[in-house]
């Protein structure tokens, strides 16, 4: 029978100390564990399950998906890998696995590490930072490169190069790309070719290792590249390959036959673009004159039709018929006034008293002037002056009778 003072536990309060347990451990709560790794499952809620074997024992692991973030490459069963994390207990099951935080690859897993911590570092700088690239010219003229001297990568360039544009000049600084003194090579090479004020630079090499690519990750090749003040183009092994540089240059190429075709613009298509905007302009050109040149003709028209010299003549006639409609009625009146004139010296003529003279009569008047119509007018004695045609007759009154006219 059990003591009354005996404790008894629950499965949970005892899974629970021992997850305390395994909290208070300094060693267990950050630690990097070697393996190889076994049932590696990428679940769908983002988690990834998988566990570390060695030749002697099993560790079971989880990555939260969270912390993905840490894992750079496609993990796979049989990698060797380093991992860094929390041992830990799942109370549930009440068992302990190692929850990771960050994997990389044992071996080149330390470069990796290393390579994350310059990207972050430098791109917290801001050298990564889009306002601070330069654009590549559209036309470039003299292009410098930064390579070995020999192999198919400065062949590759110059190749591509030449049929795209064979007026481009190539000014190449030979570099070493791998190995001891690559970096201060290939830093001299930029800064050699940028006081050369050249149009734009190409920097690169083959494919390879992440240990033979390693000199484009480090610290002096990117501040060299970030310090440039021509436009540089990183073409840094395969497709697949990804350098610090790529991150610092001004435009990555992934491969440097594509940074060439990057760098150089095909001449040919500039031709093909200028026959084009020839023939346009050609044509363009064409119909403006032949617009032109109708304008022109129909300006000519109406400066006939409209001309001073054709106005003057216009005038001329106008003036010619006035002048002449002027005379016809001038004649008109001058033949109306005629005939008038005519009328009226054949009136005057039969009221002329010369006439009246002619034809036997006279003309009688006294010594103060006045004519002498009536035998009341004068006395006997009075003196007369009687107007005959060709004199006067100066007459004395002896006598006078009354003439009395039939009605």
């Amino acid at each position: 029978m059990r003591s009354s003072r005996q404790s008894i536990y629950s499965v949970s309060q005892v899974n629970s100390y021992i997850k305390d347990m395994f909290a208070q451990d300094f060693m267990l709560s950050r630690i990097y564990v070697r393996g190889e790794v076994s049932n590696c499952k990428y679940h769908t809620s983002g988690h990834l399950y998988f566990s570390l074997k060695d030749a002697s024992g099993t560790i079971a692991c989880v990555m939260f998906a969270g912390q993905r973030r840490g894992l750079a490459f496609r993990m796979k069963d049989g990698d060797k890998v380093i991992v860094g994390g929390s041992v830990n207990v799942y109370e549930r099951d009440g068992k302990y696995q190692l929850y990771a935080k960050e994997i990389s690859l044992e071996g080149a897993g330390l470069l990796y590490e290393r390579f994350l911590a310059l990207k972050k570092e430098l791109e917290e700088m801001g050298m990564f930072a889009p306002e601070y690239k330069q654009p590549v010219p559209f036309y470039v003229k003299r292009l410098g490169v930064v390579t070995a001297p020999t192999g198919a990568v400065i062949q590759d360039i110059r190749n591509v190069a030449y049929r795209r544009n064979p007026y481009v000049q190539i000014v190449l600084c030979p570099a070493l790309v791998q190995g001891e003194g690559a970096v201060e090579s290939i830093v001299r090479g930029i800064e050699t070719l940028d006081k050369l004020h050249l149009d734009v630079l190409i920097v690169g090499r083959g494919g390879g290792s992440i240990e033979d690519l390693w000199a484009f990750n480090e610290e002096a090749v990117a501040r060299a590249i970030f310090n440039c003040r021509t436009p540089v183009i990183s073409a840094v092994g395969h497709e697949t390959d990804t350098t610090i540089a790529d991150y610092v240059a001004d435009l990555r190429a992934p491969t440097p036959s594509a940074a060439a075709e990057l760098a150089v613009t095909d001449i040919r298509g500039i031709l093909q673009q200028l026959g084009q905007c020839r023939r346009r302009m050609n044509y363009s050109l064409q119909t403006q004159v032949q617009r032109e040149r109708q304008r022109l003709e129909s300006y000519q028209t109406r400066f006939r039709y409209l001309s001073p010299a054709r106005k003057l003549e216009k005038q001329k006639e106008r003036m010619a018929d006035a002048e002449r409609r002027l005379q016809e009625a001038m004649e008109a009146i001058l033949r109306e006034r005629r005939h008038r004139l005519e009328l009226y010296i054949r009136q005057m003529q039969g009221l002329s008293p010369l006439g009246k003279l002619n034809q036997g009569y006279s003309y009688v008047e006294d010594q103060e002037g006045r004519p002498v119509t009536s035998i009341g007018q004068v006395q006997e004695g009075d003196r007369l002056h009687i107007q005959v045609t060709d004199g006067i007759i100066e007459a004395e009154v002896k006598e006078k009778t009354v003439i009395v006219l039939p009605y």
